[in-house]
């Protein structure tokens, strides 16, 4: 206890900047899990580069993955995959990161436009609309994003995602059924975490290390981040990173509530929209849940067309940008 009360007493001592900077430092490591399996919670009342690649064979598809330049940047980049079944329907899995750049989200406002149907994650209240932009946050889950946004310098994705266009369709679990079916099955959003950071702990312990694309950060890196003139940027690389080991980190994941049942809402959702005479549906959910959505869509008959790749995160370094951290 005598090690938070110091913490808070140093967080309390500074700015909020400041605040913020030593938080990020101390949660770093736990950032990247949590950003990307959190579900968009919603409160109550371009640019966008992009690599097209070809389908492979029918091998799971990569949702999330980091480019490095080689030069002291890189890119997080967040996949589109298309499917197709012999009826002619096209099913989009669209995977997000929930705090991005602007640009990503506008473009993905254009694109949402062509579909006839856009099918979104949001554990929300039953019987709720649209979320309200630049709402403050209530819930801890909805501050904690909102903390990844402002010290990462980045957007809010209830923020810039346009939810009340009228080919929109809710496809996830209310709030009631959600924290219901996690209370019967003892599981906790605090529990799932902290059960994920362990599973890495005892890997790392035991020698495994992480996927060779997915460095774990060093507690120098982190300090070199914090005291870099462009931390915002250092600190994404590093939680960029650690994204190549997303399928990894997820495998503690199925049969879960947070992942598993709401990933069969979804797919339930589509049927009837399917059934409702739609052919062109997007699904737009977080990047985490595409690896499990791929394999239920393989089982309605679907076979993947293509892998289109669009950038959320740029960490390219500018021109006048510093070789590495310090002052």
């Amino acid at each position: 206890m005598s090690h938070i009360s110091t913490f808070v007493t140093r967080c309390d001592s500074h700015s909020p900047g400041h605040w913020r900077r030593w938080l990020l430092l101390a949660l770093a490591p736990a950032l990247a899990l949590f950003c990307r399996t959190t579900p968009a919670l919603a409160e109550a009342p371009a640019n966008r580069p992009a690599v097209v690649d070809p389908a492979l064979d029918n091998e799971p598809a990569e949702y999330l993955r980091f480019v490095d330049d080689q030069h002291g940047g890189g890119k997080l980049q967040v996949a589109e995959g298309t499917y197709k079944n012999d009826s002619g329907v096209t099913v989009h899995l669209v995977g997000a990161v929930h705090v991005g750049e602007k640009q990503y989200y506008d473009g993905l406002n254009k694109e949402f436009e062509k579909y006839d149907a856009l099918l979104y994650e949001m554990v929300k209240p039953a019987n709720m609309g649209a979320p309200v932009p630049n709402a403050k946050p209530k819930s801890m889950i909805s501050m904690f994003q909102h903390f990844l946004k402002d010290a990462l310098e980045l957007d809010f994705q209830l923020d810039d995602v346009d939810y009340t266009k009228p080919n929109f369709i809710h496809a996830d679990l209310d709030v009631e059924t959600f924290e219901k079916l996690q209370e019967e099955r003892g599981e906790s959003m605090l529990g799932l975490m902290l059960g994920q950071m362990m599973k890495q702990m005892a890997k790392q312990m035991a020698g495994d290390g992480q996927a060779d694309n997915a460095p774990q950060a060093s507690l120098m890196d982190l300090v070199d981040a914090f005291n870099s003139p462009d931390r915002a940027r250092q600190f994404k690389l590093i939680l960029g990173r650690s994204f190549g080991d997303v399928e990894d980190q997820m495998s503690g994941m199925e049969g879960t509530v947070l992942l598993t049942e709401r990933n069969k809402k979804a797919l339930s959702v589509l049927r009837d929209t399917i059934k409702s005479g739609k052919k062109d549906i997007g699904v737009f959910y977080g990047a985490a849940h595409m690896h499990d959505m791929e394999s239920r869509l393989a089982l309605m008959g679907f076979k993947r067309t293509g892998l289109e790749w669009h950038t959320a995160w740029d960490m390219t370094a500018p021109a006048n940008a510093p070789a590495g951290g310090g002052n």
